[in-house]
């Protein structure tokens, strides 16, 4: 009778130094090998993300952590402190992201143990994810559409991964909506309302690029500032999205709505670029910059993501507010129309923000996709 070799022992390392890391980036392709809803993002946005480039770091710590079964990786995960979070809220509350790994309940019980034993020497308390690496980037854990590829910078997941993480002792905090709305003649037609209103809207200006990037950054920290888990826009963070938006975005995918001489609200809309990007697999040479071109002129996304909306404050409870979200959503139809765009993504919804829920409602959207955040005490 032939016995079964033992597999080899698990270990946790520190991802240090450049092989490591590029250990770190690879895992995924090779759990979602098979998957016809995973994109591939691009090679060189991830290494800038998980490099001391990215303005996140600017005001945060963190490390990364892979498993392996002798040489083979079979997880990952990040641990994060944002010392912005920690001044907002007052609570010492680290991250956990990034995380992937085979459907193991070892492997993810050792990689959460790296993680919650980084923070926890660091003197929180509580652990609050999936973030990648913060609430203004990707975030959430996918636990209800995994049939459909996600959005531009939304995760993907597998199905094992919630059951995986609640066995680790980790509860929900918080559900994200995605919601789903065709560009359809019902939604043009409920578009047309009274322009007698006092609100006038007008495009983002690449020309005034700097001024508009002001006015997103200060309407979304005052709008924003009492939602759950906030963290402010850094001006460098911006940075990063107007760069995006200066060279992919088209001017009216960005709309501002104003009142007289104030700007009391905006939305920015990107296109689906997961679209674009799809086959490449991650990378840009040696012709996949040539393909990305292409595709951009001659085939661009069908389908476009809103990922940001903001109202100033005092006026989100007014009628006036909600004429403004309105009069945002229902302008964004005709550009999209005339780019050929079939269908959008509004996300991501905090659950319990009933009035916001209750608008994208009556336009006909529905929930596709739902992500969580999960959280966990440290004794």
């Amino acid at each position: 009778m032939e016995l079964r070799q033992p597999p080899p022992p698990l270990r946790v390392l520190p991802v240090e130094g450049r092989r490591l890391r590029t250990r770190f980036l690879d895992l995924p392709r090779r759990l979602y090998a098979g998957d016809p809803a995973w994109v591939e993002p691009l090679r060189i946005e991830r290494r800038h993300h998980l490099s001391a480039g990215n303005p996140f770091f600017e005001h945060a710590t963190g490390a990364l952590f892979l498993a392996q079964r002798g040489d083979r990786v079979v997880g990952r995960i990040s641990a994060q402190i944002d010392r912005l979070h920690l001044e907002q809220h007052g609570e010492p509350e680290g991250f956990f992201g990034m995380l992937e790994a085979t459907d193991d309940g070892e492997v993810f019980a050792a990689l959460f143990g790296a993680a919650e034993g980084w923070l926890a020497e660091r003197g929180m308390r509580r652990v609050l994810g999936p973030f990648h690496f913060s609430i203004n980037d990707q975030c959430g854990q996918l636990v209800e559409g995994f049939d459909t590829p996600p959005q531009i910078l939304m995760p993907h997941g597998r199905p094992y991964v919630p059951e995986r993480i609640e066995a680790c002792g980790y509860a929900k905090a918080r559900d994200l909506l995605a919601y789903r709305l065709p560009t359809k003649m019902e939604w043009r037609r409920r578009r047309r309302g009274d322009d007698r209103d006092g609100l006038r809207l007008r495009p983002f200006s690449k020309k005034d690029i700097e001024r508009d990037l002001r006015l997103v950054r200060e309407i979304f920290n005052d709008a924003w500032e009492q939602n759950w888990g906030f963290v402010p826009f850094q001006e460098k963070e911006l940075r990063e999205l107007g760069s995006f938006v200066k060279y992919v975005v088209p001017e009216e995918y960005v709309l501002f709505a104003e009142r007289g001489d104030e700007t009391v609200g905006f939305i920015v809309v990107l296109p689906n670029l997961n679209e674009t990007i799809a086959g490449l697999d991650g990378n840009l040479l040696p012709f996949g910059w040539a393909k990305l071109a292409w595709r951009m002129k001659f085939r661009p996304p069908r389908s476009a993501r809103m990922v940001l909306l903001g109202l100033r404050r005092d006026v989100q409870k007014s009628l006036t507010g909600a004429r403004v979200v309105f009069r945002l959503i229902g302008a964004l139809q005709e550009a999209l129309l005339q780019r050929g765009v079939s269908e959008l993504e509004l996300s991501w919804v905090l659950e319990e923000n009933r009035p916001i829920r209750s608008v994208i409602d009556s336009f006909g959207a529905e929930i596709y996709k739902r992500y969580r955040i999960y959280s966990k005490e440290l004794g």
